[in-house]
């Protein structure tokens, strides 16, 4: 097994459709920072990439066919290098719409672990989101004006970075025809994936909230 598609879009892009959608398509699994949510293992690694020591990348993506959302879309270009015949794919939508939906999902951890009343964390296992994320691509300054520009900046340099004859820049609300022509796959007759929304991201969190005070007050 080898990467076969690098997901260069930043998280809230619609980058949990997208996993779906490639997992669905055959190019499963796809890792995404929910892969990383639920293989803490993998935590360390992220944490020596996120500090520029040498690492080996098969000793993630051995078992991936795809990678989209944070961690790996900060390492687009890397991944690129060490799976030259890997597609990449780059996730946009309206730049304001993502920094509102930054805001009210991940935002938090940009900033540091979410410590809940039972003393468990809530999102990314380790400690390379904050310094990932939070200090790495946005300077800790969270501002609309700021963050959007990183963005803008972010999604231009993949644009120049990658052949054009390598790279899909895709909107989910596209839906399956470009990305099944990217691939060369056929197209599903379902509809195409709807996931990981603001509401389902809060709703898990303040569920888990809820689970942690009922433990701390056992």
């Amino acid at each position: 097994m080898t990467l076969q598609v690098i997901g260069a879009g930043l998280g809230r892009t619609g980058t949990m459709a997208l996993k779906i959608a490639l997992e669905q398509l055959g190019f499963a699994p796809c890792h995404h920072m929910y892969e990383v949510i639920q293989h803490p293992e993998q935590a360390g690694f992220w944490e020596r990439a996120t500090r520029g020591e040498p690492v080996d990348w098969e000793e993630v993506f051995a078992n991936y066919r795809a990678s989209c959302d944070w961690p790996s879309c900060a390492f687009y270009k890397e991944l690129a290098d060490r799976y030259p015949s890997a597609k990449v794919i780059l996730t946009l939508r309206d730049p304001h719409a993502w920094y509102r939906s930054v805001c009210n999902t991940i935002l938090p951890a940009m900033k540091g672990p979410m410590i809940l009343p039972d003393g468990s964390r809530v999102g990314p296992p380790g400690n390379f989101a904050k310094p990932l994320i939070g200090e790495k691509t946005f300077g800790m300054q969270f501002d609309e004006a700021h963050m959007i520009d990183v963005f803008n900046r972010h999604n231009e340099a993949v644009k120049r970075t990658i052949p054009a004859e390598r790279l899909l820049v895709f909107e989910a609300s596209q839906g399956w025809e470009p990305l099944c022509r990217f691939l060369a796959v056929p197209i599903p007759a379902s509809p195409f994936p709807l996931a990981n929304t603001t509401e389902e991201f809060r709703q898990r969190v303040a569920e888990r909230a809820q689970q942690g005070t009922k433990s701390a007050g056992a």
